[in-house]
């Protein structure tokens, strides 16, 4: 029986995309874990206000944000939620190798994120 739930917050330009490939992981991991994908960002500066809004316990940074971004929206979280785990996927895994990549990515690195 999978553990407590998961508040997951994906921060994306493409919600669709974000929805479709969450789906696949949450699906993929639901014998080991519930994650429950209450909401998507598509700008850095609605991240703020989403998650005091949702109050997640984990958020993902898509592929399309740069390292740089990536960092602001992870230093966004961690202001907002102390102790928020967070997951930024790197820049230009959708692009160069596709969706099946980038969640295998994911589901490869869910159980250290979520056991830490």
């Amino acid at each position: 029986m999978p553990g407590k739930s998961h508040k997951l917050v994906t921060v994306n330009t493409v919600p669709e995309r974000a929805k479709r490939l969450i789906g696949r992981v949450v699906e993929d991991v639901r014998d080991r874990f519930t994650i429950v994908h209450v909401a998507n960002v598509e700008t850095i500066e609605d991240v703020k206000e989403t998650l005091e809004r949702e109050q997640p316990d984990l958020l993902f940074t898509a592929s399309m944000w740069t390292p740089e971004q990536a960092h602001e929206i992870v230093n966004i979280a961690n202001a907002t939620i102390p102790g928020i785990k967070t997951f930024s996927i790197p820049q230009g895994l959708q692009a160069e190798k596709g969706p099946d990549a980038v969640v295998e990515y994911i589901e490869e690195h869910l159980p250290g994120l979520l056991s830490s």
